[in-house]
């Protein structure tokens, strides 16, 4: 479908599936590399990186855990700037690698509390698994160490994200269409 509708609003085709496949792939390969005989954790944020995660972990060969966390600051397809923090982290991460895995980064603030938060806890170290980045939009100064593509500041949904809780389901991402 090169166009869709979630509820309101319409989109148009951003990233195809398949490129998708192929930017977690590199992804993936990455990681197998650099954490050979270290057993990360993976700390997936919840709801939106559901897909790129399961994506990623069946692609990484090397042992891992998998955990889930629950954060979020939009409402509708702007961000509220407010981090709300819903479901906890159970798995003790003192001495662990965490690998965080998030849908995407745009201003960065969501993210550089939950990495403030994170090193309370005292991991051997913390990397970002990211797959979508808003260079544009970005405020923060910390590193993606291992991103999916960069795009530009447009809202977007499918592969994860969503538009109030509907296109997470959609294979491709699909960008905005402004009228």
């Amino acid at each position: 479908m090169l166009t869709v509708t979630v509820k309101d609003k319409e989109f148009e085709i951003s990233i195809p599936a398949s490129e998708i496949d192929i930017a977690v792939q590199k992804i993936a390969d990455r990681i197998n590399m650099d954490y050979v005989d270290k057993n990360p954790i993976f700390l997936v944020i919840l709801n939106g990186s559901f897909m790129f995660a399961a994506d990623l972990v069946r692609k990484v060969r090397v042992p891992c855990e998998v955990s889930f966390v629950k954060y979020t600051s939009y409402e509708g397809t702007k961000s509220t700037g407010n981090l709300k923090d819903l479901i906890g982290l159970n798995e003790e991460v003192r001495g662990r690698h965490l690998i965080i895995v998030e849908d995407i980064v745009d201003t960065g603030l969501t993210l550089d509390k939950i990495m403030e938060k994170l090193q309370d806890f005292k991991p051997a170290d913390i990397r970002l698994a990211c797959f979508c980045f808003k260079p544009e939009a970005f405020e923060k100064s910390f590193k993606i160490d291992y991103l999916g593509m960069e795009i530009p500041n447009d809202f977007i949904v499918g592969y994860g994200l969503d538009y109030d809780g509907y296109g997470r389901n959609l294979p491709d991402i699909y960008k905005i269409l402004e009228s």
